[in-house]
């Protein structure tokens, strides 16, 4: 049986939170959120892990997230994110700060994903045990296919920061429970007890609070990686100029399914999502952690 990989997205230096939140302790031994979802992922029936990183944090990084720390039992592998990972004929603006976004992030594991269906996951955020197997569960279902994609969809009321306003992508799904559209919003927040979001134009607007979103939690088969390598060319000929610009998966996803190449299932499963936005999430994901152990769903010492 075909084991999936499971692709963290670990590039982002955590500008708001103010340091490489990825590794920051909030199990009752150090254990950082990373290590719970490589731990459901180990339970799901993942056989590899790879990270996605920068070569400005890769020492740190290597010196904490090694096989032995997952008591050997998933294989372990890291690909970097660069600013100047772009296709030839493309060189980096001199103003070009930021990342490439979350696709080009993923665009990095095409050298060792290369036949496996693949989960992408942020580092920072946690998904629950049921979240990685339902999506376990479709890509060995998918495996050795192309063009089946899945995603796991949560409530958007479910998903929110107190402290902040957050970046999450809008579904449309059909009576098929397939993906028809999924928008990029990067201001929603709970403003007088309703839920609103920044529009293109600057604008406050309504959100209905159980309307699906992504939290970055995609299923692939390798194909994705032809698929995005090709898009990204065009996409950095309109964009490249654009400071701002990110090549967020979204982006991809919505022209293979609106160009009706592949499709995209979104799986409903029980799962609660939380995370670290803002560095004062952290005591309420330390206590929802610590009550999950209680509940017995985790143990004490996650790598005995």
């Amino acid at each position: 049986m075909v084991k999936p990989t499971l692709l963290v997205l670990a590039a982002g230096m955590g500008s708001r939170y103010g340091s490489l939140k990825q590794m920051d302790g909030v199990g009752p031994n150090g254990e950082a959120i990373i290590d719970y979802s490589i731990y459901d992922a180990i339970r799901a029936g993942f056989g590899k892990v790879v990270f996605v990183i920068r070569h400005l944090f890769e020492k740190e990084f290597r010196e904490i997230f090694t096989p032995g720390r997952f008591g050997g039992q998933i294989e372990v592998d890291f690909v970097f994110q660069e600013l100047d990972k772009l296709p030839a004929g493309f060189t980096v603006p001199a103003e070009r700060v930021k990342p490439w976004g979350t696709n080009h992030a993923v665009m990095m594991a095409a050298g060792v994903i290369r036949e496996e269906p693949f989960a992408v996951i942020n580092a920072d955020d946690f998904y629950g045990q049921e979240a990685y197997q339902t999506i376990g569960r479709y890509l060995r279902s998918v495996a050795g296919q192309k063009n089946h994609y899945c995603m796991v969809g949560y409530e958007v009321q479910n998903t929110l920061s107190d402290f902040g306003a957050v970046s999450r992508g809008v579904c449309g799904v059909d009576a098929n429970n397939n993906l028809t559209s999924m928008v990029e919003r990067t201001s929603i927040e709970r403003i007088n007890g309703k839920i609103v979001f920044k529009d293109e134009n600057g604008e406050m607007r309504p959100l209905d609070g159980k309307a699906p979103v992504s939290m970055n939690m995609f299923g692939f088969t390798p194909d994705y990686f032809d698929y995005s390598e090709k898009y990204f060319s065009s996409y950095l000929k309109d964009n490249i100029d654009n400071p701002k610009s990110e090549f967020y998966i979204p982006t991809m996803v919505n022209k293979l399914v609106n160009d009706g190449t592949a499709q995209m299932r979104v799986l409903h499963c029980p799962a609660q999502w939380f995370g670290v936005t803002y560095k004062e999430d952290r005591p309420a994901v330390v206590e929802r952690i610590r009550k999950l152990i209680a509940a017995g769903s985790y143990p004490e010492k996650l790598w005995k």
